[in-house]
């Protein structure tokens, strides 16, 4: 009796679980079906043969999420149809998840360019990129969002540069109990070892960990950081594109 209820929990979770993946895909792709629409726009005032391209912040595609991911889910459907477009990748220190990035877009046949955390403003001033998406961990009932930290300093260049700076997200990453992301949302700080060193594979193929600051010291490491929502062009959602405010 006891292997029986084992077995039908079991049977219970895998089929719970897959309702949950399917979900999800759907939704992503939903969200990839909308965001396209502003990659169209943007290619259609291309010469012809010019590329699109766009700027993204840590990893929000398949690897975050199933199958389509939620901030690639646009770029993944406008290379598919056959639109020009190219990543400028974040690598996304200390955790390196512009790196997840690179590996997915590669995978996938879409052009793209790893660069550090910092070259982004320089990017937009030279008329570089075209267009902001990034994904969010968490979002306010008036539109903030939470994402990996940098993402924020992304959003102030683009402002400053005229840029739109698009937000995509699920529904499921509203959360209508907190108001202003940058007073009530707290702040992962993780450790300084993330910070000091860095992780990777040697010439000999070896993995391991290397340290890159003075030996005792202090890091400050700061896992996210809130964008408000003035700096917010649009959220895309799997409903469609709104506006990041309460309406």
């Amino acid at each position: 009796m006891e292997n029986l209820e084992h077995s039908l929990r079991e049977t219970a979770a895998y089929r719970i679980a897959n309702e949950i993946a399917d979900e999800d895909v759907e939704l992503c792709r939903k969200i990839g079906e909308h965001g396209l629409k502003i990659i169209q726009n943007i290619a259609a005032t291309k010469s012809e043969g010019e590329t699109v391209n766009i700027l993204t912040h840590c990893n929000a595609g398949w690897l975050a999420t199933v199958d389509w991911g939620t901030a690639l889910a646009p770029i993944y459907l406008a290379h598919n149809g056959g639109i020009k477009v190219h990543v400028w990748v974040d690598e996304t220190r200390p955790r390196n998840q512009g790196g997840l990035t690179a590996f997915e877009l590669g995978s996938h046949g879409v052009p793209h360019t790893l660069i550090a955390d910092n070259t982004g403003g320089h990017l937009m001033q030279h008329g570089k990129v075209d267009l902001c998406i990034v994904g969010t961990d968490r979002t306010t009932a008036r539109g903030d969002i939470c994402n990996k930290v940098g993402t924020y300093l992304k959003a102030l260049a683009a402002k400053a540069n005229q840029l739109s700076f698009y937000v995509a997200l699920p529904s499921p990453t509203l959360d209508f109990t907190v108001w202003n992301g940058v007073k009530e949302i707290p702040i992962e700080q993780r450790s300084d070892e993330e910070q000091s060193h860095v992780y990777g594979i040697t010439p000999e193929g070896t993995r391991g960990w290397v340290n890159t600051a003075p030996q005792g010291t202090s890091c400050g490491n700061y896992a996210f950081d809130v964008t408000p929502a003035e700096f917010i062009t649009g959220l895309i959602t799997e409903r469609g594109i709104c506006d990041a405010s309460e309406e």
